[in-house]
């Protein structure tokens, strides 16, 4: 690979990181529009690189995480298990499936992504009190409430994450953040470490489904893959002063930015 592509790999790995240090959920899908517009790669190519990237940023995270004690594993292990069952049916959907609905399927995800994050943002900003959660937190032990209901929407939750992850080539933080934030009273530094443990055990099975199948750009993938370490953990110093209302709305107008491009680009492939 030429050195400044290299570069370029590398400062496009440092956003991803950054994001996924804030919001636990971010890096994912930006990971892939970022390798699509950024070195023009195939969504085949570009998935299993973000993947790879996210996967270990992610990792880094929850280390970190089970460190401080805020992370729920065994909701992770529920989530993250489901979601690595069900990973590689999206990878070999993702293998199958031309380029252009691929692409716009990613764009439908990202307008959903951005309309829940500015909902939620709004909803965060009037102060409105929530129904009971499904998955409430035990006073006395601190603990998740671990009934029926609750372990299957995070059943349904890891199974979701773990396809989008092999179809798309995202980490499912998208989709564990605010399902744990709906369904659950967890503390918002407690889901954006739970998000990142799920997000690491989701990216190895697609990550691994990759690998055998040939299918992953080593020299694309590791000097992004270094770039999204560095700036996670450079981030995750910062996650507590900058995180809030403010940064989920500006989150969310980003992913509508970059679904309405992918949608474009998906056009024109469509088109051409």
């Amino acid at each position: 690979m030429l050195p400044d592509v290299t570069g370029l790999s590398l400062l496009l790995g440092a956003a991803v990181g950054l994001v996924l240090a804030l919001t636990g959920a971010g890096g994912g899908i930006l990971a892939v529009p970022l390798l699509v517009f950024g070195l023009h790669l195939q969504m085949a190519r570009a998935a299993p690189v973000g993947l790879l990237a996210v996967g270990l940023a992610a990792a880094i995270g929850a280390l970190l995480g089970l460190r401080g004690g805020v992370v729920r594993y065994r909701a992770a292990l529920l989530i993250g298990l489901t979601g690595m069952a069900v990973a590689p049916l999206g990878l070999g959907l993702a293998r199958q499936l031309p380029n252009a609905p691929v692409m716009a399927a990613f764009a439908a995800v990202l307008g959903w992504v951005a309309w829940r994050s500015l909902r939620q943002g709004r909803k965060a900003a009037t102060g409105l009190p929530r129904r009971t959660p499904l998955c409430a937190l035990d006073p006395a032990t601190g603990r998740l409430s671990w009934r029926a209901p609750c372990a299957a929407m995070l059943a349904l939750t890891g199974a979701l994450s773990g396809l989008l992850s092999g179809l798309l080539g995202v980490g499912g933080g998208f989709v564990i953040v605010p399902m744990l934030t709906a369904i659950s009273d967890i503390p918002s530094r407690g889901v954006v470490a739970t998000s990142m443990a799920v997000i690491a055990l989701v990216s190895l099975g697609g990550v691994l489904g990759a690998v055998t199948q040939g299918a992953l750009d080593w020299p694309v993938a590791l000097p992004f893959t270094a770039g999204a370490a560095a700036a996670l953990l450079v981030g995750l110093r910062f996650s507590a002063r900058w995180s809030g209302v403010r940064l989920q709305q500006a989150f969310g107008a980003l992913a509508a930015i970059v679904a309405l491009l992918m949608l474009w680009r998906a056009a024109g492939l469509a088109g051409g």
